[in-house]
């Protein structure tokens, strides 16, 4: 008896096609593979809505089925499900699936317990066969009718694209197969109908396990609801393996309990799996530099998995273009490949030579008959080689690298399938031998670096002893020079001093001189008066005396002063900070303070001031010093500068530098320095107006007090007949 769902039957209009989905979850793929099956589908998220769907009084608006969310469907009891399975067959979809729960939808009255996730596929699927169960497609009401249930299940399985197979679980045979199983299995219906499903399947599975055990486990879990893709290998009549790929739906009326069972061979989906992991895993090896022998080898097992039968080899090409040198055959005996070393490649030497010359496939359908294989029949004979077809593996440049080639056991043409594998084959050879080749010359480079290297290594190391030798030399040549140079400022410090000493010397000696001479004078005058005091002193030689020494006095006092003037300029030579005081104070105000005095105390004719002092620049400073400074400058392009002149002018200005410094400048338009004397003016003593008055240390100490205390410096410029100026540049917040 072959049990078959009735599907060619026409359905009624009043058949309901709706499907009800009923979760708090939406299904959109589910949605939509429903409507393609050609069913109305309604969407609910409560379970009042559901039960109100279901109870639609319109034919062409009942519900056919209920999808419910076993999150929807109440608590334990599952009080939804009940409610609805009174009106229309219920499958409860559980995204937590587990067997207490199935037993609980069960015994609520559903009609299944699908286990999400799945294939909105197999949901649909599962949907189909219940409704062609339940009723919508039975000609007749009432019990199970076998007779119309064999014919038009039977057309169903007809009708379908895949290999169907319904299973009777309880006899563990087939009731009913179609013609796609038939084919696959190459075994006719009956003799189908009559095998166990461990008896399709080889002894033992791919994983170890026996198909026997294989197929009670699958059919368990199949009988429990479980809907997903079950993997299972099995063998056709002629012994070749198939890995097919097994979706269960569980069918049960009444006493039956059958398994709709759909298989697909995935065969080619797994050998090509299997290349495609197999092309990354050699190119893994290749990018870690793997050897490349054992890249060839791993490359042909892999091409030879894929068509069993099939024997590969690859020679490789020396650099010189004609001489073959090594290569791989797995599946080989090495007398094989050692026939082939030292072989010159040409237009009628084998197949592998040949398409290395020609640089093209060469097909040789038989080698028996073949005049290019001459002279190697008989070795192709001793390992039972019948065919061959080789490919050149060559570069980007059409540089041949060496070549592929496929033999066959029996006379015959590559098959499509064959030109696909060779042509993996000769790419991924090509990358390997390519980067073997590359590697090798970047090791020939690096050698012959390394070479290079330790030359100029050595080269080095020789220059290094002489720059060391040189450098001691020049280390006792710098020491001398620090000796020397030591000696020189030694004698400068000296030479400076002996300047000062002299300079001192010199002026005071004038001062002091005329004191000694006029002291020496009015003791000479005294003696004479005490001596005319003893013989009788006369009014006038008293009154001359008198006279002399208020001459005297008013001489002595002068030089005195003058001294004491000479020796007060002297102590400013060096700037004593400890005595003068800071405080911050605006410049414009300051210099403006400090002009009156100043141009009060020149004599006639007066210099014009011109005062250019940006306003609100604050200093925090020594005044005291700074003013000194001003007023040297100032009294130095007066006495030096103008000379004299009516129409003197002498400019005062200051402003703010970009760099937060201050340019104090004094500025004259005088008669100016000549450029010999120009690195002079700060020279102790120095001055180009002696006997008038001035020490030279004016420029001396102003210079000084600027680079000391103030923590600034000074410059000057000045051309002959254009006038002078000196620019103090001094930061707004003196040294500590």
């Amino acid at each position: 008896m072959v049990y078959t769902l009735p599907m060619s039957t026409p359905r009624s209009n009043d058949t309901p096609s709706t499907i009800l989905i009923a979760s708090a979850k939406l299904h959109p793929a589910l949605e939509q593979a429903l409507a393609r099956a050609g069913f109305r589908v309604g969407v609910v998220n409560r379970g009042d809505a559901a039960l109100a769907a279901v109870r639609q009084p319109q034919p062409a608006e009942r519900v056919a089925l209920v999808l419910l969310d076993a999150a929807l469907a109440g608590s334990a009891d599952m009080e939804l499900c009940s409610r609805l399975a009174g009106t229309a067959p219920v499958l409860v979809m559980s995204t937590v699936p587990s067997d207490e729960e199935q037993e609980q939808a069960l015994r609520a009255g559903a009609a299944g317990y699908l286990r999400l996730p799945c294939s909105p596929a197999d949901v649909v699927e599962k949907v189909t066969v219940e409704l062609a169960v339940r009723h919508a497609w039975l000609p007749v009401a009432g019990p199970l009718d076998t007779g119309n249930l064999e014919v038009n299940y039977h057309a169903l399985l007809a009708g379908s694209p895949d290999a169907i197979i319904l299973y009777d679980a309880e006899r563990g045979l087939p009731v009913d197969v179609n013609r796609n199983a038939e084919r696959m299995f190459g075994r006719g219906g009956t003799e189908l109908m009559g095998m166990r499903l461990a008896d399709l399947c080889p002894t033992v599975q791919p994983d170890g396990t026996p198909s026997h055990a294989a197929v009670d486990a699958l059919v368990a879990r199949g009988l429990s609801g479980d809907i997903r893709i079950f993997p299972l290998t099995f063998q056709h009549s002629s012994g070749r393996q198939i890995d097919g790929e097994l979706r269960l739906v569980v069918l049960e009326k009444g006493e039956l309990r059958l398994l709709h069972m759909r298989v697909a061979d995935v065969t080619g989906q797994r050998i090509a799996e299997a290349l495609r992991t197999g092309q990354n895993r050699l190119l893994e090896m290749i990018a870690r530099g793997a050897p490349l022998q054992a890249i060839l080898d791993k490359l042909l097992l892999l091409i030879e998995g894929q068509a069993p039968g099939l024997v590969c080899t690859v020679l490789l090409l020396e650099e010189d273009g004609v001489t073959v040198r090594g290569g791989a055959a797995p599946s080989m005996p090495p007398d094989f490949m050692h026939a082939f070393d030292g072989l010159q490649i040409g237009p009628e030497v084998g197949c592998c030579g040949s398409a290395m010359f020609r640089r093209e496939p060469v097909v040789v359908p038989d080698i028996g008959r073949d005049p290019r294989w001459n002279g190697w029949h008989d070795l192709a004979a001793i390992y039972g080689l019948r065919a061959c077809w080789a490919m050149p593996i060559l570069t980007d440049r059409q540089t041949v690298l060496g070549s592929f080639a496929i033999y066959y056991r029996d006379v015959r043409l590559p098959r499509a399938d064959d030109e696909r594998l060779i042509a993996v084959a000769v790419h991924l050879a090509g990358i390997a031998i390519e980067r073997f080749r590359r590697e090798a010359e970047l090791a020939r480079h690096r050698h012959h670096l390394e070479e290079l290297v330790a030359e100029r290594t050595a080269e080095l190391r020789s220059a290094k002893e002489r720059a060391e030798h040189a450098s001691a030399e020049l280390a006792g040549a710098l020491d001398d020079l620090r000796k020397t140079q030591e000696e020189l400022v030694r004698r400068d410090k000296l030479a400076a001093l002996g300047g000062l000493v002299a300079g001192v010397a010199h002026e005071l000696n004038t001062p002091i001189g005329n004191t000694l001479t006029i002291a020496s004078a009015m003791s000479e005058r005294l003696l004479a008066l005490r001596a005319g005091l003893a013989a009788g002193l006369r009014r006038s030689d008293l009154e001359q005396y008198l006279a002399a020494a208020g001459e005297a006095d008013e001489v002595v006092v002068r030089n005195l002063r003058r001294a004491a003037a000479l020796i007060a300029s002297f102590r400013q030579v060096a700037v004593d900070t400890a005595s003068s005081q800071r405080r911050q104070f605006r410049l414009d105000e300051f210099i403006a303070e400090l002009v009156l005095p100043l141009t009060a105390a020149m004599r006639p004719p007066r210099p014009r001031v011109v005062q250019d002092v940006a306003p609100g620049l604050a200093m925090d400073s020594y005044p005291g010093p700074l003013g000194q400074a001003v007023s040297a400058l100032f009294e130095n392009a007066v006495i030096h500068g103008l000379g004299g002149r009516d129409d003197g002018i002498v400019t005062i200005a200051a402003h703010a530098r970009e760099d937060g410094m201050i340019a104090l400048s004094v500025a004259d338009n005088g008669a100016g320095i000549a450029p010999e004397i120009l690195p002079r003016v700060y020279d102790p003593f120095f001055t180009t107006r002696p006997g008038a008055g001035g020490s030279g240390l004016g420029l001396h100490v102003t210079h000084n007090i600027v680079t000391g205390v103030l923590g600034g410096r000074i410059a000057v410029r000045s051309l002959p007949g254009s006038g002078t100026t000196f620019t103090m540049t001094l930061p707004a917040v003196a040294p500590e």
